[in-house]
């Protein structure tokens, strides 16, 4: 019988999907298994926290100068500059905030993570590990997933202040709009649920990186080159994954939760 062109690929495809939600699950299921990993664990939250904080910060700030940029000259013509800052709160806090927060964690934080497996992978560490009865899942891929889950969520509110201070200071400074109407206009467009699907997004995304980077370093092969595969494969994967979740998650939210209209 021959083969369809393109099945083996598509297999594959769903084939290796399985397998990483399957990490993922097995990592959420361990966080309940004794003996817990906490030195790990903080160990990983402090490195995503170093290589995460100052990039993320510095990428937030000229963002939301971009927004007030883009958003105040077309306001400034309606006359309507004392509204800025609700646009901003909404560009910022719902949308700029988990993406920006969760690509530095892929791109900085989860590619050291895939790295770090990769090598441990290589070197037979893994296998080594499974010889003395230690999960791998547990001792190695948990503690670095829930650690991004949880920095993801914490950068989160960073990333927003870091934002919306930017857009308050161009936004005073170039467009002279006072900081009092910049401020009070904050609660017209935007609310508490908001906020709370930010947090949420941010601790998904988080989580499909730590996911995405522990599988691929777990399961990367061909020595040092298959490390550094693995990694791009990792960021490559998380971004796709980032934006099409970020969709689904957006899209979800618009069609339960209803919107301030001003």
């Amino acid at each position: 019988m021959a083969s369809v062109p393109g099945l083996g690929k598509v297999t594959s495809l769903f084939r290796e999907t399985g397998n990483m939600a399957a990490v993922g699950l097995e990592a959420v299921r361990r966080i309940f298994n004794r003996p817990w990993p906490v030195a790990e664990f903080l160990d990983q939250c402090w490195f995503i926290a170093k290589v995460t904080t100052v990039p993320v910060i510095l990428i937030s700030i000229p963002f939301g100068m971009v927004i007030s940029l883009q958003v105040g000259s077309l306001i400034r013509q309606l006359g309507a500059e004392a509204h800025l800052g609700s646009a901003l709160v909404l560009a910022v806090v719902r949308e700029q905030a988990p993406i920006a927060t969760a690509l530095l964690i892929a791109g900085a934080g989860g590619s050291a993570m895939c790295a770090d497996i990769g090598a441990r992978k290589i070197r037979d560490e893994i296998a080594a590990m499974e010889v003395m009865s230690i999960n791998p899942i547990q001792r190695v891929v948990m503690p670095r997933v829930l650690a991004a889950t949880l920095m993801a969520v914490l950068l989160d509110a960073v990333v927003s202040a870091a934002g919306l201070g930017g857009g308050w200071f161009f936004a005073t400074q170039v467009l002279h709009v006072s900081s009092s109407s910049f401020f009070a206009s904050f609660n017209e467009l935007s609310q508490l649920p908001d906020l709370w699907m930010a947090l949420v997004k941010a601790g998904v995304f988080g989580f499909i990186a730590g996911v995405v980077a522990c599988y691929k370093g777990l399961y990367c092969k061909g020595g040092p080159k298959g490390v550094g595969d693995a990694v791009n494969q990792a960021v490559v994967i998380t971004f796709v994954l980032l934006f099409f979740v970020n969709f689904v998650l957006t899209a979800i939210y618009f069609n339960f939760v209803p919107q301030k209209t001003g």
